[in-house]
């Protein structure tokens, strides 16, 4: 397998084969190869259907029946390879030479790749394509960037503020406390606090600490599993009590949720639903609901028990089974490789729930989370020792 994006006559190609067959697609237009003209492009697949867009112009290849995953277990490489035997015969229309030019703002799967010196596994014969102090994107939010004999300096505009237009100026004189994040209001000429695990009130300066954690919808918490090198993954399991009066949200997801490739498994509420999400392998995503139960969100207290067993899951609703699915009945994917992350209510700040998680849930927890104990555990977990924000004691009110 492969996937494959080149220059071949002057003319941006993209190739891919899946398995079965090469896809081929080129641009409608020709590359100007004046040396300073940027062009912006973009380029993937769904399933076996390709795109391939230069400059706003976009041809796509319809799917017709056929492997439909890229399989490949190389490194990723950027403007060359490092020994062209890596290149399959097919993957360019001619001989495979390295690219010469400038390539900036490299996005893969909605995650900017940093092509800095230090950041890739490595490279060689790759320079600083700006030439300048200036670089690229040095200035932050649209701030501009100007030589100087001691080195750049940046206007920014008048929002912002700092050495490189990374503060907001309603967030430079902050009293937000302990490793609170300052998020700026401009329509109020203001700016709130994001409270970190543990802390609370307007400025997060009140030490709190809780059993019951309350979620307010901008919230999660972040759990790594210190046992997980001494769990057998073929046999996972989480238990946990969860009340709210929202029919949408993300309860807990056991999983890196750092690329698509990573195995989850995940339960939530969907249209006031219970919902439970298992993905052992090679991107299939097995969702699992019950529609006859439609009490999640009453405001009471539930408690729901998932486990995995190799490819058989249980789901148990307030200690009543109400799933027994066998997701893969061919035991290709038996292990929950989840590396050892919990998170609950949602992910980090900034991070969608609708996003990371491809639409299986909308928005957010909101709610009160507690008693989470992984696996056989003796002990509930001490979500009060992982990392998080705005996240509140759920004890005071009911």
């Amino acid at each position: 397998d492969f996937l494959c994006i080149s220059l071949a006559n002057g003319f941006t190609q993209l190739r891919y084969n899946l398995g079965d067959k090469t896809i081929i697609l080129q641009a409608l237009q020709k590359v100007r190869a004046n040396g300073n003209t940027w062009h912006l492009l973009k380029a993937g697949r769904a399933g076996n259907e390709g795109y391939l867009d230069l400059d706003g112009i976009t041809v796509t290849q319809k799917a017709s029946p056929g492997m439909n995953m890229l399989d490949t277990h190389t490194d990723f490489f950027v403007g060359g390879v490092s020994s062209l035997n890596l290149v399959n015969s097919m993957a360019t229309e001619n001989e495979p030479i390295g690219f010469t030019g400038c390539i900036r703002e490299l996005v893969i799967n909605n995650r900017e790749l940093k092509l800095t010196a230090t950041d890739p596994k490595g490279g060689a014969n790759v320079g600083d394509c700006d030439g300048t102090v200036c670089g690229y994107s040095v200035c932050k939010n649209s701030g501009t960037c100007q030589v100087e004999n001691s080195g750049f300096s940046c206007s920014c505009p008048q929002e912002w503020t700092g050495t490189t237009c990374e503060q907001s100026v309603h967030c430079s004189q902050n009293m937000c406390g302990s490793q609170a994040l300052c998020i700026p209001q401009p329509s109020s000429f203001s700016y709130t606090c994001v409270c970190a695990l543990g802390w609370s009130g307007k400025y997060c300066d009140s030490k709190i600490t809780f059993y019951i954690a309350k979620f307010v919808g901008n919230s999660y918490i972040k759990y790594t599993d210190s046992y997980y090198g001494k769990r057998d993954l073929q046999y996972s399991r989480i238990s946990l009590n969860f009340t709210t009066n929202q029919t949408e949200g993300l309860i807990a997801w056991m999983g890196k949720s750092e690329d698509e490739d990573n195995d989850f498994l995940a339960i939530g509420i969907s249209n006031g639903t219970l919902k439970v999400v298992v993905n052992l392998g090679e991107r299939i995503s097995v969702p699992l609901m019950q529609g006859k139960y439609l009490t999640c969100c009453d405001q009471r207290w539930h408690f729901v028990t998932v486990v995995q067993n190799q490819t058989c899951i249980k789901v148990y609703l307030d200690e009543e089974l109400i799933l027994f699915e066998d997701i893969d009945p061919q035991r290709k994917y038996t292990a929950l490789n989840y590396g050892g992350i919990c998170y609950f209510g949602g992910f980090e700040i900034g991070r969608k729930v609708n996003v990371v998680t491809t639409g299986l849930f909308q928005k957010e927890f909101t709610g009160k989370i507690k008693d989470v104990v992984l696996f056989q555990d003796s002990k509930k977990i001490q979500l009060m020792n992982a990392e998080g924000y705005n996240v509140y004691d759920g004890n005071s009110g009911n």
